[in-house]
């Protein structure tokens, strides 16, 4: 494909043919220019009478022996040769912007950086050596509006702002138990029904949030702890404190025992990048990254883990 290069208000020079001069000024024969240019030796004469009939002068002074520059050739070399330099520039800066380097900064969860991205990221920094990534947990305050990051993976679907989003799976939760209450939720002589035991409340700061509002539904007695973080909620409930409304990943990873996974309760799972910087290779890289991690953990995103469920001996109510 023939490059353009804009040469006068009425004419457009076809940078090929600057080249094709160039290389025939420095070698001084036909077929040493070919040669180098990877053409063949009518191709390159073509283009140089073309080159010649664009600019109406004649550039080489044609001999058996080689060619020399006439006086217009050699008045008109240093400025090819300047064509040449700004071509090249542009080729590297071109280079220099496909390019996957850089940083980018990624606005999600505590628990989805720690548990899901962070084991794999090795795979990532491998493949793209040159990006750093930039894990901001505080989604509450990260704002891909003001910038504050390139890209989110959050559960919450933005209302406004210049961003694209792209749904990529389900966040699943079940009520979970550890310790103590295992044994006596299966036992057959406990009348306690799920409703009625010990449980993890999130404190007056989160009620917000989906889980917090299920449990103070659910439950008909006063929490046995409140906590603010997943983290907490998964300890106490290893500890047999209570049982927690817990999403499935990490529940299954910290060894607990879903009661019920059927309580009705999950968030979809958004990938949201600031419009202008969707296209840039680093940001780009990073998405579809994000994409393939949520695609290959769908299953264990969405549903607990077989293995770990458990039947109450009393109904669940």
């Amino acid at each position: 494909m023939e490059s353009y290069f804009s040469y006068s208000e009425n004419e457009m020079l076809i940078w090929d043919d600057a080249k094709a001069f160039l290389e025939v000024a420095r070698r001084g024969q036909l077929s040493a220019a070919a040669h180098h240019m990877g053409c063949g030796i009518a191709t390159l004469s073509r283009r140089l009478d073309r080159l010649e009939g664009a600019l109406a002068v004649k550039l080489f002074q044609r001999h058996q022996t080689g060619y020399t520059l006439t006086a217009d050739g050699e008045e008109l070399f240093d400025k090819a040769e300047a064509m040449e330099a700004a071509a090249l520039a542009f080729q590297e800066g071109a280079e220099q912007q496909a390019r996957v380097q850089g940083r980018v900064r990624l606005a999600t969860a505590e628990n989805f950086a720690s548990h899901l991205i962070l084991p794999r990221l090795a795979d990532f920094a491998r493949r793209y050596p040159h990006v750093t990534l930039d894990i901001v947990t505080d989604i509450r305050t990260a704002n891909l509006h003001r910038r504050d990051a390139d890209l989110a993976l959050r559960m919450v679907k933005p209302t406004r702002g210049n961003v694209i989003l792209r749904r990529l799976g389900t966040l699943g939760y079940g009520l979970y138990a550890g310790g103590g209450l295992v044994q006596k939720l299966t036992d057959p002589d406990c009348s306690t029904s799920c409703a009625e035991m010990a449980w993890v409340a999130w404190g007056d700061s989160y009620s917000d949030l989906p889980m917090a509002g299920w449990c103070e539904k659910f439950f008909s007695r006063e929490p046995a702890l409140m906590a603010s973080s997943v983290a907490s909620h998964i300890a106490a409930a290893k500890a047999g404190l209570g049982l927690a409304v817990l999403p499935h990943f990490l529940a299954s990873g910290a060894g607990l025992h879903c009661v019920n996974s059927n309580i009705e309760l999950s968030q979809p799972i958004y990938l949201v990048l600031h419009a202008d910087l969707a296209q840039t290779p680093r940001v780009r890289a990073t998405a579809d990254f994000l994409a393939f991690l949520i695609e290959e953990q769908r299953d264990r995103l969405a549903k607990p883990a077989p293995q770990e469920t458990i039947c109450p001996s009393q109904p669940f109510d």
